[in-house]
């Protein structure tokens, strides 16, 4: 019995203080989840590559984690569906601790095939973030659940731009505390994840897919026999249209991104110059998102998935045509790459939340962020076979094939009756 949907949700004076409630824990949240993801990002690669020898190995393991987060979304969307937000996303962030320790372990060790492993499971905390944005839409009111949705993924902003920020600081203590090269700042991230993982467990209260205990009459809902989730897909022409959009946003955008600094490599930029390109990007994914969130729920899910879709394939075309020393002109491709990226991910979170039914819901933003991280892992491991064997303006029209098709999509979308 799946306790889910506005039938379990506090009504009256309550709901606004709940909600209220839920959004400050949430945000809390993502910003220590994303200040351990940050510190992943960017020791990540040097590390595997260091305990490899191997460049190779070093690109596999950043794959890995975004691997995990696809993997993990799995579980994460059953429990929430069984026992709440409030397990769902203490699992996940678990998970990512537990793979942060083992991480360090590796490192340890120097050895690089427990390295990998951790990292599935450090994944798990990626895929606890994105799940969060779902929470936040439970006790939404009408006409408000994309900006909910949107200032959730906005908290990520701090996390994402502290957290390499912070990662030579902890490597020097985790030298200091004798631990192994590199694995202070998984230490850091293993705070960070279970400060979450525990704030979310304590405080995620009343959870937003459990029932109100203080409501005369409240209980479970019974799960529907309809099919499943698949069933509820196949019936559901937006739900459809919303998970292509959230999925092909997120692929776009991180086939073009992973890309870009090595592009930017050969035209000679500075380690400095790249790392401004990045910061651009990760600020146009997520500062502007309480913008979009507005505009979704303003003038609706649909019109700001095609924008989303207009600037994805603005920027594929601009990086398409780019030298690599043209910085000006790839920067801005990569801000039109990630404000693209956002609206694709809080519209289409917004959307496809409001076309299932409500005891669907875990199930089925679980499928979106499993299909949405596959999506991502190819497009990781496909963007650099292309440049290899083609070039980055080759990945860039790759792309474009892309958001044609999904952006015919949208526009021949109608509202489900």
């Amino acid at each position: 019995m799946a306790a889910t949907g506005e039938e379990m949700i506090p009504t009256g004076s309550r709901r606004p203080s709940a909600q209220r409630r839920v959004l400050a824990v949430l945000t809390c949240t993502q910003v220590l989840g994303g200040i351990g993801a940050g510190i992943g990002v960017a020791v990540t690669t040097l590390l595997a590559a260091s305990l490899s020898g191997s460049d190779a190995i070093g690109g596999v393991a950043q794959t890995c984690v975004v691997l995990g987060a696809a993997l993990i979304a799995v579980p994460i969307a059953r429990t929430a569906a069984r026992r709440g937000r409030r397990p769902a996303l203490a699992f996940a962030y678990s998970c990512g601790t537990s793979g942060a320790l083992i991480v360090m372990l590796a490192a340890a060790l120097a050895w690089w095939p427990l390295l990998l492993f951790g990292l599935l499971l450090f994944g798990g905390a990626s895929a606890g973030g994105l799940a969060a944005r779902y929470a936040a839409t439970d006790l939404s009111r009408p006409g408000r659940s994309a900006r909910d949705l949107s200032i959730v993924v906005w908290a990520t902003t701090v996390g994402a731009i502290a957290g390499p920020n912070l990662a030579q600081p902890a490597d020097r203590l985790g030298r200091h505390l004798g631990l192994a090269r590199e694995a202070g700042p998984y230490l850091l991230a293993a705070v960070a994840f279970g400060s979450a993982a525990i704030v979310i467990f304590a405080l995620l209260r009343p959870d937003p897919l459990r029932p109100d205990p203080l409501r005369p009459g409240a209980g479970p809902v019974s799960v529907p026999a309809d099919g499943g989730a698949w069933g509820t897909l196949r019936r559901s022409s937006s739900a459809r249209t919303a998970i292509a959009a959230i999925v092909v946003s997120h692929t776009v955008m991180v086939a073009v991104m992973s890309m870009t600094p090595v592009y930017l490599n050969h035209g000679h930029a500075t380690l400095t110059v790249v790392g401004v390109v990045i910061s651009l990007h990760i600020a146009g994914m997520y500062a502007f998102s309480p913008i979009v969130g507005w505009a979704a729920d303003r003038f609706g899910r649909i019109p700001v998935l095609l924008f989303g879709m207009a600037q994805l394939g603005t920027a594929a075309t601009l990086a398409a045509t780019s030298a690599p020393h043209d910085v000006t002109r790839l920067a801005i491709a990569l801000v039109l790459l990630g404000t693209g990226w956002s609206c694709g991910l809080v519209a289409g979170s917004a959307l496809l939340t409001e076309s299932v039914p409500a005891a669907r819901r875990p199930a089925i933003q679980g499928l979106s962020d499993l299909l949405m991280n596959s999506g991502a892992a190819a497009g990781s491991l496909a963007g650099g076979a292309v440049v290899a064997a083609f070039s980055y303006g080759a990945l860039a029209v790759v792309t474009i094939a892309l958001v044609v098709p999904t952006t015919t999509m949208l526009v021949l979308t109608r509202p489900d009756k």
